[in-house]
């Protein structure tokens, strides 16, 4: 037999004989027949509801700025959030922390919890959405009809910390979308929004966009939009656009991280979320509340298109880019996002007696969005 080298008999001399090995089993292994009948389930959900429409819009004759909006409303829960719930739930299960019979919670502003409570029957798992009591009677009733429960606080701030308790009250996984959206969806692709906006220019005259523009509501649609371009060596910018009161605007100009909230449910949140990811947005651009509301029904009066109030932010940030652009006379396309549908909000920003009340005034950005959309002059 052939003598082992010198420096093995001397590694063998200092570790000693060979140890028996130390076998520990978890203490609560996973259900995998459960787990991947979960994710076969939400796969066929994705292949069902993988896109939506893009709706070319028809800006004045002569125009070398083309608008596109991204009509998330189609989804099978109505908006943008189906996707990022779906991308939640797998991340959760994947990771061991959802399992059968797992209570879910999750703070939200009724959008995402709409979505939650959706898939969370789908999986046969109880969901509990904490949301302000501010939230449209529409959205609480949408949940209750796909089989959760809503836990309403007085306090907005508070959503996070008491659905975190309700978690560990129920023995439960709290969701934490403001946490997980940025990192749970792929950015790099399986056709998230980004992928399919590109695939879905690809024959457009401009089919690489000037301008991507989107609201921060958890901060994880502009993360995966952002991440997206620069992987893919894309030249398109990445606007947010911010609602008075929201504190990303003021975090983004180096003014703090607090404010003191939004009128536009879905975005202009109190707090900077941990998804939103600062260093992937190229410009920020603050819309008050009554332009929101404004561009929501110009919106409807101009298109038919039935989107809610944090869509008017997008479409009031994107007319003013497809300005610019025009004035400067730079070609090129814009897109922003249809988020959720207008039957949300009858009570809130689509009533005039809400209106009202909030004391806005829409007749000034009437004029702001009517000489923008009919001439591309922007300013009242």
């Amino acid at each position: 037999m052939t003598r082992p080298p010198d420096r093995l008999i001397h590694r063998w001399a200092i570790l000693g004989p060979v140890q028996p090995v130390r076998d520990v089993t978890a203490s609560a292994p996973v259900d995998r027949s459960w787990t991947q009948e979960a994710v076969r389930r939400l796969l066929a959900d994705a292949n069902r509801s993988a896109d939506t429409h893009l709706h070319k819009v028809n800006l004045p004759a002569g125009w070398d700025v083309d608008l596109y909006l991204k009509d998330e409303s189609t989804h099978p829960t109505g908006s943008l959030k189906h996707r990022l719930a779906r991308s939640l739930f797998l991340y959760g299960i994947c990771n061991g922390w959802i399992g059968p019979g797992t209570t879910v919670t999750e703070a939200s502003s009724g959008s995402t919890a709409i979505s939650e409570a959706h898939i969370a029957r789908l999986l046969d798992l109880p969901f509990i959405a904490v949301m302000a009591r501010s939230t449209s009677p529409e959205k609480v009733a949408l949940i209750e009809a796909e089989g959760g429960r809503c836990h309403l606080v007085d306090d907005p701030s508070a959503v996070y910390d008491e659905a975190r308790r309700l978690a560990e009250e129920t023995d439960g996984h709290y969701m934490d979308q403001f946490t997980y959206a940025e990192r749970a969806t792929d950015w790099r692709g399986n056709n998230n929004i980004a992928e399919s906006i590109f695939d879905q220019l690809a024959l457009e005259r401009h089919p690489v966009p000037e301008w991507i523009v989107v609201g921060a509501g958890t901060g994880g649609t502009s993360a995966t939009i952002g991440r997206f371009t620069r992987y893919r060596g894309l030249d398109t910018r990445l606007a947010v656009v911010d609602p008075e009161g929201s504190a990303f605007l003021k975090s983004f100009a180096g003014e703090g991280g607090t404010g003191a909230g939004s009128r536009i449910e879905g975005i202009g949140r109190p707090r900077v979320e941990p998804s939103f990811v600062p260093q992937v947005v190229d410009r920020m651009l603050g819309v008050p509340d009554a332009a929101s509301v404004a561009a929501m029904r110009f919106l409807k009066s101009r298109t038919g298109i039935r989107g809610g109030a944090s869509t008017g932010t997008n479409l009031y940030g994107a007319l003013l880019l497809a300005c610019e652009m025009q004035s400067a006379g730079r070609a090129g396309s814009i897109v922003t996002l249809v988020n959720d549908h207008t039957e949300r909000y009858c009570q809130t920003a689509d009533a005039d007696a809400w209106v009202e009340q909030q004391g806005l005034d829409l007749e000034p950005y009437d004029r702001v969005l009517a000489r923008a959309w009919d001439d591309g002059v922007w300013g009242g």
